[in-house]
């Protein structure tokens, strides 16, 4: 099966324009926002602009598996307080119905965060039940939830808190995670060699499991191993190194679901992409 490598592209002038800036850049596959990141909400998507996004992704040849859309930063499902949470789920509910609309079949999105207000079996809790409704009022596309660094206050830092909100989640068939290897080792788990690589993704495997796996964020680290900082680094420059994403490209496991590149540079996107392309015909692992 084949690996769908790219990055998160600008949707700036219009959403159609994100599948025509990752054919650009040489990915097979691509992440974008459907609407400002920075907003709460958005107008509603046109018949136009659904039209012109699906013929684009058409043209340059991605199929909705190749895609991960990611939510507004603002969203935080887990939220302690009651207007904060309402909010949340409100505007999340618009992402997944704006997804649904432009035939997109996933939502990558951060778990949420306690605040430091409640506990984190309650804002586990409440993530879950954030995404039941969600899922009862859209149709056909999955809640991907990532893994976090474990910043501040923030939850998902450890493979029991996706598999937590997994399990309380109604439809199995439409929740899974994305795997952000910056997050993963800034949460403490090693990924310096294929030793590493191999430990930790058996764990992950073990925890939650892989069957739920619907997209991956490839980036090197800036901050050592279990720093709890989300910084990230271009691939091979960071703490992580260039072996990881090697073993990622090279392991079956991780065949027909999106790979993105989330590193600072986005000028260097192109030759990443070809670094990772390359692994996959390489046999050097040094």
């Amino acid at each position: 099966m084949e690996k769908y490598i790219g990055a998160h592209v600008s949707a700036a002038g219009g959403l159609e324009n994100a599948p025509l800036r990752a054919r650009e850049i040489g990915a097979t596959g691509f992440a974008l926002f459907t609407k400002n990141q920075r907003q709460w909400f958005s107008k509603k998507l046109t018949e136009q602009e659904i039209v012109a996004f699906k013929e684009a992704c058409a043209t340059a040849g991605y199929t909705p598996s190749c895609i991960l859309p990611h939510d507004s930063y603002l969203i935080n499902l887990g939220h302690p307080e009651a207007d904060g949470l309402a909010k949340s789920r409100e505007s999340f509910i618009d992402e997944m119905q704006r997804c649904e609309a432009l035939g997109l079949d996933r939502l990558n999105f951060h778990p949420g965060s306690h605040l430091q207000k409640i506990s984190e079996e309650a804002s586990l809790d409440r993530i879950a039940a954030s995404i039941n409704m969600a899922l009862e009022q859209t149709h056909g596309v999955t809640a991907v939830i990532e893994n976090t660094a474990g910043q501040g206050s923030n939850l998902g830092y450890r493979f029991e808190h996706l598999r937590y909100i997994i399990d309380r989640v109604e439809d199995k068939s439409r929740v899974g995670f994305c795997i952000d290897t910056c997050h993963t080792f800034a949460a403490g788990y090693d990924l310096r060699t294929a030793a590493a690589c191999d430990a930790t993704f058996t764990e992950l495997d073990k925890v939650v499991g892989l069957q739920y796996l619907r997209g991956m964020h490839l980036n090197d680290a800036m901050k050592p191993l279990g720093s709890r900082i989300d910084r990230h680094a271009p691939l091979g420059e960071g703490e992580i190194g260039l072996e990881c994403f090697r073993y990622i490209i090279r392991d079956a496991r991780f065949d027909g679901i999106p790979l993105i590149l989330e590193t600072p540079d986005e000028t260097r996107w192109p030759s990443e992409i070809l670094l990772l392309k390359a692994a996959l015909d390489s046999t050097d692992c040094g």
